[in-house]
């Protein structure tokens, strides 16, 4: 996974802990003991990541049936 899940629309959020605007860059994510590095929206103060909807119903849900499958 790469930046281009990340759309216009996802920088427009704001940390509801910190009121921090989000940034884009790399963020781990662990599934099944495996660690994917992407581009996501998260807080640069605590860290918080934005996972939208579209990513996690398309690009992780198609990532999760692969591993899965094996």
């Amino acid at each position: 996974m790469k930046s281009e899940n990340v759309q216009p629309e996802d920088l427009k959020w704001r940390c509801d802990r910190c009121q921090c605007d989000l940034v884009v860059g790399p963020v781990t994510v662990e599934y099944m003991t495996n660690h994917f590095t992407t581009d996501l929206p998260y807080c640069p103060r605590c860290k918080t990541v934005l996972i939208s909807e579209v990513v996690a119903t398309g690009k992780m849900a198609e990532v999760e049936q692969i591993l899965e499958d094996k």
